[in-house]
């Protein structure tokens, strides 16, 4: 079973504490400093930093673009 909406709207970035956009089989964080994205196994999110990626800011970048996501401001 797929993450549900329900739980994408509670589940945050550890780190940051930024929402999460569902890319695929990935959680990607909408904090801009940061810019992690945690994998899924087997319908479930693994959300430890030290299993995260960091990608480069332009493939963040379009995954925010893809999903018309805001980027997370700590302000």
């Amino acid at each position: 079973m797929p993450i549900s909406n329900d739980l994408l709207e509670i589940l945050v970035c550890p780190e940051t504490k930024a929402p999460l956009v569902l890319d695929g089989e990935t959680l990607v964080s909408t904090d801009p400093k940061t810019r992690r994205r945690y994998k899924i196994k087997d319908d479930i999110p693994i959300m430890l930093i030290d299993e995260s990626e960091i990608l480069e800011e332009t493939e963040w970048k379009a995954i925010m673009e893809k999903y018309n996501a805001s980027p997370f401001n700590q302000g």
